[in-house]
């Protein structure tokens, strides 16, 4: 088979070990040639691609990014920008398209497939917000950043009894933030699921540090929102795939808590650094998994669907199901987090 691999939306670590293993199964086990497209869609859109080997993957199972490359950009956001995609695949004969990405580049596939195009899907987020599978590969690694990053500001706000907002990522779901700050032992945790009552959380804070020395640290998603009216936001602005740009509603939540507690606060943004560097072990092992599950669907003609982890195993559910609904934090693990708020 003649066969297409693109990755899209933002990146993440695990990117090249996917890649790695579609490549390395393609072309020892099915004898498939592989051309990787540039910059997600952008490369279908321009017919910009390298044929790719095993040579080519070499020393990239340990390496963040995409040696791809990727972007936002949508096929459907653009004048004849479906026909130019299906004409490209066309015109380099391939046989099908495996699409590495999260929700707008998996929803941008499945769109596609009921145009004609034949593709597999392979989730990839740092949210995990894809629904159907339990999780997808970065938000391992990104939440082992978190936590780290938490574990060293509470040291400098011991030491000046103040107040630290970690921002982290999490555009409508709290996952991050969640499984960092139940890890990190953060002081609050605010995700988009629970609209936070900036009232409540300021009175906790300041309950916390009356009478003795105290360092607090807030896990903030980058998403989440205040109870409405209680206190004013940055304004929305959105990309090709009418997602929000979100980052710096941090600033705003430390800015209320100085003024109503009275305490320093200070503000981290960790934006980019969650998405940068090398994958931890799981991700690199589930990784792994996806890219030889994809191409194993290929051959099977699995066209339409999305490799997703199910209670520890590899299986493969349809690009509709998967891109029908977000999946949020659980209420459980929520309730769990909750116990240690001040």
């Amino acid at each position: 088979m003649r066969l297409g691999v693109l990755t899209g939306g933002g990146d993440c670590p695990g990117l090249n070990a996917v890649i790695r293993a579609v490549v390395r199964k393609a072309k020892r086990h099915y004898g498939d040639e592989v051309l990787g497209f540039h910059d997600g869609y952008r490369g279908l859109l321009e017919n910009d691609f390298e044929l790719l080997d095993v040579n080519r993957l070499q020393h990239t199972l340990p390496l963040g990014g995409t040696i791809l490359g990727t972007s936002r950009v949508n096929p459907f956001k653009l004048t004849d920008g479906v026909a130019t995609v299906l004409e490209t695949v066309k015109a380099n004969e391939l046989d099908g398209l495996i699409a590495i990405g999260g929700e707008g580049t998996l929803s941008c596939s499945h769109a596609l497939f009921e145009r004609g195009l034949k593709v597999v899907g392979v989730p990839k987020t740092i949210d995990n917000d894809i629904g159907a599978t339990e999780r997808t590969f970065g938000f391992d690694t990104a939440v082992s950043i978190a936590t780290e990053a938490i574990d060293r500001l509470r040291t400098t706000a011991e030491s000046h009894n103040r107040i630290m907002v970690v921002e982290v990522m999490g555009r409508h779901v709290g996952h991050i933030a969640t499984w960092a700050g139940l890890a990190g032992g953060a002081t609050r945790t605010l995700i988009p699921e629970e609209p936070f009552d900036i009232a409540e959380v300021c009175e906790s804070l300041a309950r916390r540090h009356e009478g003795g020395r105290y360092a607090s640290v807030v896990v903030v998603a980058e998403g989440a929102k205040p109870v409405e009216g209680s206190m004013e936001i940055p304004v929305e602005t959105f990309d090709d795939f009418g997602h929000v740009r979100l980052g710096g509603i941090s600033y705003h939540i430390a800015a209320e808590i100085e003024k109503r507690t009275g305490y320093e606060t200070r503000v981290t943004v960790l934006g980019h650094v969650q998405r940068g560097g090398t994958p931890t072990a799981f991700d690199r092992v589930l990784s792994t998994r996806f890219g030889i599950a994809a191409i194993d669907a290929v051959h099977d003609e699995n066209w339409g669907d999305m490799v997703a982890l199910v209670n520890d195993r590899i299986v493969v559910v349809p690009l509709a199901d998967a891109v029908a609904d977000l999946k949020h934090v659980s209420p459980e693990l929520w309730d769990t987090a909750r116990q240690f708020f001040a």
